[in-house]
């Protein structure tokens, strides 16, 4: 896989927006959104951090939410589609997983995993079935491909969806290397083009990054698994307070020097 097909370069800046990780929760999307198209100024990019998938109950309505905003900043002038970008979340990861559960050596044990970490909401969201995943899990591979191509198809139904969980990829960074954004994390000894699953679990040692990462002034994450708001590091941002959990969802505005200079919380 080539840097571009992992990567987004937001070339040109002025600022960056960043919204955290959503969790089906189309509401405050949507009123975030409107704020936000207020807010959204000449010169600004737009990152999604991931995570739109999993909890909340209107998984459908979050991403048919991404794709209107997406259409309405298109709209402008101004605007090109490589000025948008949405990163792979470990609820898009897993989702992913789930749609290949046939070849997994253990589909039943793998499903039972993902299911703990909230994917049923996406399943039940694309007309899946919790036991009868499980009942197919236990019954082979044949039953599994019919179980996810059916999974696949309601996906690729919904206009835009699909093509949408295929445009993902794993960070995005300005093009003056100021700015890196991720889903989760990062393993701080490994160069980037060489980072895999950190994107999307991290680890606890991204608040405690003592030194910039790659030259980058500021490493921005939208998933924290304790949703602790908005945390900031001189090297790393964290704004992930919880949306999907009962807690606000947030979009950050950040100049090229890392410092915040708008927020919304929704």
């Amino acid at each position: 896989m080539s840097n571009q097909e992992k990567f987004v370069i937001l070339r040109r800046s002025r600022r960056v927006w960043a919204v955290a990780a959503i969790h089906g929760d189309a509401e405050r999307l949507d009123a975030l959104h409107h704020e936000l198209g207020r807010r959204f100024a000449d010169g600004d990019r737009l990152v999604y951090l991931g995570n739109y998938l999993g909890y909340g109950a209107a998984v459908r309505a979050t991403v048919d939410g991404l794709l209107a905003f997406r259409r309405w900043l298109l709209a402008r002038p101004d605007m090109f589609t490589f000025d948008i970008a949405y990163l792979r979340g470990s609820q898009e990861e897993m989702w992913q997983k789930l749609l290949q559960l046939q070849f997994a050596p253990n589909p039943r044990e793998v499903l039972a995993w993902m299911l703990e970490q909230g994917v049923d909401a996406t399943l039940t969201a694309y007309g899946g079935n919790v036991q009868q995943g499980l009942n197919h899990a236990r019954d082979g591979a044949l039953a599994l491909t019919r179980w996810t191509g059916s999974l696949r198809a309601a996906m690729q139904a919904a206009p835009g969806h699909y093509a949408l969980m295929s445009a993902l990829r794993r960070a995005a960074y300005t093009d003056d290397g100021a700015l890196l954004f991720v889903h989760a994390g990062i393993d701080p000894d490994r160069p980037l083009s060489a980072q895999s699953d950190s994107f999307w679990w991290g680890d606890g040692r991204f608040a405690r990054l003592n030194q910039a990462y790659g030259g980058f002034n500021r490493v921005v994450r939208g998933f924290d698994r304790t949703h602790a708001g908005v945390q900031t590091t001189p090297f790393t941002t964290s704004i992930d307070a919880g949306c999907g959990f009962g807690g606000p969802l947030v979009a950050a505005c950040f100049d090229l020097r890392g410092e915040i200079v708008d927020l919304i919380e929704i």
